[in-house]
């Protein structure tokens, strides 16, 4: 997997693999490849994340080096608004990889 793969393209080439896995129009032979891509993407792209928090975190810091986490607003390609926290346990992000692969 390319570590350099960028963010926007990585995600969409998941969403890809997710639909076509939902299709259930393949063999099982290639559908195991698209679930291990897959992963291998959930994994990059949660990582990636986790640089993007931790670079954020690093410039909110205030001066006394207390961090200051506040909600983030994030918008759907639908337009719905929802709400994340800056900073998720490891055990979210695994549950959230589990959601999109299924």
């Amino acid at each position: 997997m390319d570590q350099e793969l960028k963010f926007e393209k990585a995600l969409e080439r998941l969403e890809k693999i997710v639909e076509d896995l939902e299709s259930g129009n393949m063999p099982l032979e290639d559908a195991l490849k698209k679930y291990e891509e897959g992963v291998k993407l959930s994994r990059l792209l949660s990582q990636k994340l986790t640089q993007a928090e931790t670079k954020i975190e690093t410039l909110t810091r205030t001066l006394n080096g207390a961090l200051q986490t506040e909600p983030l607003d994030f918008e759907e390609p639908s337009g719905k608004k929802i709400q994340k926290r800056a900073k998720k346990s490891q055990s979210n992000v695994d549950d959230s990889e589990s959601e999109l692969l299924l």
